[in-house]
């Protein structure tokens, strides 16, 4: 007890005292403010080399799967800055998706088109993903375009012991291009269909219907939802002009699309004899088919009837 009481006096003593040695300008309430606040004095900085941080730049002018984004409105300016601010100084996050989308551009736009989808809807992608094919929300969300189960199988997605399509690149676009065109029958503007990615297709219906209008610029919404579409008008901004926004990458410092052919396999498989058999690794067979589930014995099971397209690497 008796070192415990005087262990106690040291630190009261040692508190007492640092609390004396605080410089007095930051005590003193009667000095001017930045006198006050200042730990170090003004005069102490290199002179001539200040930091400059100020807001990212907005557009003139912007439009959206067609549409025109009204920027002359001081609430669109203020919402969409937000995200500009908030995406244009998440420098490692952004460098990445940068690098990341010179991958899957030409995969994900090519499939946008054929299943008649604005390109700018992969940028929905990258704000659900950032375009990570094996990524999970802790909600359970899986993949590119961040399927629940229950919709991924709605929209056509096989999930099993041994597959998890959601985590497909193109076949998970596909059938994001199916929920993109289902809602745009029902909701008329791209916008709207992108905002009910977040929402739910209903959730936006029911907002629609009770705040008695037709246009996602007019809604008031949940700050979650509210926040998401200019996150995804966003992404599109910088990502197409990123020189503009301070990021300065060069082709060769951008990933390249993989190359690879495909190998239809209708019945079950031993998937390291498949890579040896094709002259590649079970690792390059996982980047390139990010789908694969089993882990335990390395198989793929094929249903009778059914294949499946697996993708091997191929030589530039």
């Amino acid at each position: 007890m008796t070192r415990y009481l005087i262990f106690l006096n040291v630190l009261l003593c040692y508190g007492c005292h640092s609390q004396n040695t605080t410089p007095p300008s930051i005590q003193d309430e009667r000095l001017p403010f930045a006198e006050r606040t200042a730990i170090y004095p003004i005069d102490s900085f290199p002179a001539g080399k200040p930091q400059y941080v100020t807001l990212p730049p907005l557009p003139d002018t912007l439009t959206f799967a067609g549409e025109r984004v009204p920027l002359e409105r001081d609430d669109v300016r203020e919402s969409l800055e937000r995200e500009l601010v908030v995406n244009t100084f998440g420098h490692s996050r952004t460098i990445f998706v940068m690098k990341n989308i010179a991958r899957w551009r030409p995969l994900v736009e090519k499939t946008l088109r054929e299943n008649d989808v604005p390109t700018d809807l992969i940028y929905l992608a990258v704000a659900e993903s950032e375009l990570e094919n094996t990524v999970q929300s802790p909600a359970g969300a899986v993949g590119m375009w961040q399927f629940m189960q229950p919709t991924a199988r709605d929209f056509g997605l096989t999930i099993n012991e041994d597959v998890d399509m959601r985590r497909d690149p193109k076949l998970a676009t596909e059938a994001a291009t199916r929920y993109l065109k289902w809602a745009y029958v029902r909701l008329k503007s791209w916008p709207l269909v992108a905002s009910s990615y977040n929402r739910g297709l209903t959730g936006m219906q029911n907002v629609l219907k009770y705040q008695q209008t037709d246009n996602f610029w007019d809604l008031y919404l949940n700050p979650e939802t509210a926040r998401y579409f200019y996150r995804i008008l966003a992404f599109k901004v910088i990502l197409e002009n990123p020189e503009a926004y301070g990021y300065f990458l060069r082709p060769e410092d951008q990933y390249r699309p993989y190359q690879f052919k495909t190998v239809k396999v209708d019945r079950d498989t031993d998937l390291i004899a498949f890579a040896k058999a094709n002259k590649t690794t079970y690792k390059e067979l996982r980047l390139l088919n990010p789908w694969f589930s089993n882990t335990t014995d390395y198989r793929l099971r094929v249903p009778s009837g059914s294949f499946y397209e697996v993708r091997v690497p191929t030589k530039e």
